[in-house]
């Protein structure tokens, strides 16, 4: 994505990205990043959260909007609504049995739809 966004920036077509991994995204260079501390793959909350992701897109949006040097990012002020222990268990392999058999199953569906 942040690749896009610079190439899209390059074209003359402005970009925002709101994001949670701010390390990536910063080592990329995007032209605007609105960062929320939130999980992977959720940056604008949990789903089914519509009031918490209106939120996090219009102070995103309002920064965009008001950003006006390259490189610009602000920190949107939000928690996680989901499970507080996210932090904890992310990246976690404590059922890696589970694991390996949800991957079995997930080959041997993609190889029974491939015949």
């Amino acid at each position: 994505m942040s690749l896009t966004a610079r190439h899209l920036e390059a074209e003359g077509i402005p970009t925002l990205i709101i994001g949670s991994a701010r390390d990536i995204v910063d080592e990329i260079a995007v032209p605007r990043f609105a960062f929320t501390d939130l999980p992977l793959g959720n940056p604008v909350g949990p789903s089914g959260d519509a009031e918490q992701q209106r939120r996090i897109l219009t102070a995103a949006l309002r920064f965009a909007e008001a950003a006006v040097l390259p490189q610009s990012s602000v920190v949107i002020p939000v928690e996680w609504t989901g499970p507080q222990d996210w932090r904890e268990t992310y990246m976690s392999l404590d059922d890696t049995e589970a694991l390996a058999a949800a991957g079995a199953e997930r080959r041997a569906n993609q190889a029974a739809k491939k015949t």
